[in-house]
């Protein structure tokens, strides 16, 4: 009895499902799509920077390297605690004639910077202090998640507006929405490889000023496909 009872709902279902769906097909409809884009300036800037201690007689070790390090980006106004974090630890052990091991610790970071300009005053501070070893490891947009909303919106009236100008000529009249896909492809941060590593410049960089120029743009764009009632 209780296979019978489920073999009937199952059937219900899906004569249901067959009406609705080809009361869809049977109904006058527009489709159409619409794509919106924008340009927006990054404002959460990532440099990965890493301190190593050199394997040499007047060497400094990473401890001293670091201190150095803070007080020079809070100099810059930077807040550690809420900018600066640690990313690796390693130390690496090397064998030498008398058979004496010495330890050659590094240290790795991660800084948060939100415009161009002090992140190249942060490359010239660091440079200052013999640390070359950084490079630009992504870039992103604080507020992409609003973003990405607003132009998912500006979509949906562009595409209402194309339904409109293409029912007009006919003397049809653009009715609800019955059914939205939204076909936007999802933003992710833009990411740099470590080849960008920043080397000793030739340049006097007691004398060298920063330009105030921003990373390039983030293109973030939507994109919608719209069905529409028609009536007459």
């Amino acid at each position: 009895m209780k296979k019978l009872v489920t073999i009937l709902l199952i059937t219900v279902f899906t004569m249901t499902a067959y009406s609705q769906t080809k009361n869809f097909l049977d109904s006058p409809y527009l489709e159409t799509s619409a794509r919106v884009d924008t340009l927006v300036t990054p404002d959460k800037i990532y440099l990965n920077i890493t301190i190593q201690e050199k394997d040499s007689k007047g060497r400094k070790s990473v401890e001293e390297q670091e201190n150095k390090m803070a007080n020079s980006l809070r100099n810059l106004g930077i807040d550690l605690e809420k900018q600066l974090v640690i990313k690796d630890l390693s130390s690496n052990f090397k064998k030498y004639f008398l058979r004496q091991k010495e330890v050659l610790k590094s240290k790795q970071y991660a800084l948060l910077v939100h415009s161009g300009k002090k992140a190249a005053e942060v490359l010239m501070a660091l440079e200052k202090l013999g640390i070359a070893n950084t490079y630009l490891e992504k870039t992103e947009y604080s507020k992409m998640e609003a973003l990405e909303l607003e132009l998912k919106s500006k979509a949906v009236a562009k595409a209402k507006k194309k339904a409109e100008a293409l029912t007009a000529p006919l003397g049809q009249t653009v009715g609800n929405a019955i059914h939205i896909m939204d076909t936007s492809t999802p933003y992710y941060p833009r990411y740099n490889q470590p080849r960008m590593e920043m080397k000793t410049m030739a340049m006097d960089m007691a004398e060298a000023e920063p330009l105030d120029i921003d990373f390039e743009k983030i293109k973030v764009e939507t994109s919608v496909n719209i069905k529409f009632q028609l009536s007459n």
